[in-house]
């Protein structure tokens, strides 16, 4: 199930191997499994962005209030 949130500070991910990412303050999509998050996120105009991050760290950033879900 989809559902709104938004980013507030710094969160990044990492693509492969590559170095950390931020992904922009504003509004994002999450798709939650089990032991994982899907973020999608437009990053430009037209531009989509989208990422799997590993649940515990999504969970961090949950706590940390720089991911904010919608009520």
């Amino acid at each position: 199930m989809k559902r709104q949130a938004t980013i507030h500070g710094h969160v990044t991910y990492t693509p492969g191997d590559g170095a950390p990412l931020p992904i922009p303050e504003g509004p994002i999509e999450i798709e939650e499994t089990e032991d994982s998050v899907i973020l999608g996120w437009e990053q430009a105009d037209g531009v989509v962005g989208s990422t799997a991050m590993p649940r515990i760290q999504y969970d961090q950033y949950v706590e940390a209030g720089k991911i904010r879900l919608a009520d």
